[in-house]
């Protein structure tokens, strides 16, 4: 693998392998771009098939963070920590406190959270060894409520431009993914009546939604042929592809997952059925608002209403699509990119 040619492709700043053998811990943190403040990004803690996964997910993740920043408006840029899971006995605190000593070798460039399989549990253990780390436990907490009020308000914004209205009473939503952000956006769907299409590996968190909010199941292969008016990707990233495209029978896709194309080329593809996407790293940047609404010292109302603000900031993407003849995903990144472009012109002044 050609590092220095893949940092390039998206002009990454830094690829920061770690390593403590003591711990079993191997991780990686990729910053992205830092033009708008500290780069901020959960630490993943997954399986990878190789080395060479895992150091193309910390990075496609990281930037994905520096767009995410830069259309909600914070004042931050984009970095991400995956820690590769090893065979045998896991020692958490051990792996999480030699991270946490990496994150602080940074010395603010790089601030993590919570992020797929971590807890804030796990950011204690981090923040034992660095400052640099918000989603503790007593503080912003779990960050999934606030993702899903954000994907939420992101697919009625979704409704309102593809199907006439926002309101979600009577329309069909097929979820993916039964975590902590499915279960929360499925209680704020149901509780407007909207009908429920539950999929998971996991057959205990879809039984819980299906009892508590009279939602259907069904097998996880399956979710993507389901008819329905709205597909929400709730899971894992890259499930808009080759495969499942073909199957679907929705108009729009708005869901929290990350990296919801499996390659651009997929977004076009969409746009060419005429399925609207709700770029993900708009939709879900709830979650960034409530580690964010840490760092601010923000109330947790301020933070919701601040995720509450992703409904105006997803109609701008569509109105901008439509104004100059761009799938969603490119408008997306065209937003994202102007406002880091005005902030890197600015002039600095010496006091």
């Amino acid at each position: 693998m050609e590092i220095f040619e893949i940092l390039k492709q998206h002009d990454h700043e830094q690829l920061l392998y770690c390593h403590d053998a003591s711990a079993n811990y191997r991780g990686l943190i990729a910053i992205h771009n830092t033009t708008l403040g500290p780069a901020l990004g959960g630490t993943r803690y997954w399986k990878y098939e190789s080395e060479s996964a895992a150091v193309i997910d910390a990075l496609r993740l990281a930037r994905g963070m520096t767009y995410k920043a830069a259309v909600a408006g914070l004042a931050l840029g984009g970095g991400k920590s995956v820690i590769l899971m090893g065979d045998g006995p896991v020692d958490r605190e051990a792996i999480f406190r030699a991270h946490g000593r990496f994150v602080e070798s940074l010395k603010g460039r790089y601030i993590t959270a919570e992020d797929v399989n971590t807890s804030p549990a796990d950011m204690d253990y981090i923040h034992d060894e660095t400052e640099h780390v918000v989603g503790l436990m007593g503080r912003s907490g779990d960050p999934s409520p606030v993702t899903a009020h954000g994907v939420y308000v992101g697919m009625k914004a979704s409704a309102k431009w593809k199907l006439g209205s926002d309101e979600l009473a009577g329309r069909t939503v097929a979820v993916q993914g039964a975590g902590h952000v499915g279960y929360y956006l499925c209680k704020y769907l149901a509780d407007e009546g909207a009908k429920l299409i539950i999929t998971d590996i996991d057959k205990a968190k879809v039984d819980r939604i299906v009892d508590e909010f009279k939602a259907r199941a069904c097998k996880p292969d399956e979710i993507y042929g389901q008819a329905a008016d709205i597909f929400a990707p709730c899971a894992l990233g890259a499930v808009v592809n080759d495969q499942t495209i073909p199957q679907l029978k929705v108009k729009v896709i708005a869901g929290g997952a990350n990296n919801v194309l499996a390659e651009p080329r997929h977004g076009d593809e969409l746009e060419k059925r005429g399925i609207l996407y709700a770029p993900d790293y708009v939709i879900n940047a709830g979650g960034l608002i409530n580690v964010n609404s840490e760092l601010e010292h923000w109330s947790a109302e301020r933070a919701f209403k601040k995720a509450g603000e992703i409904y105006s900031t997803m109609l701008r993407v569509f109105e901008l699509a439509k104004d100059e003849k761009l799938p969603t995903y490119e408008a997306a990144d065209r937003l994202a990119e102007r406002r880091i472009a005005m902030v890197g012109k600015l002039k600095r002044t010496w006091v």
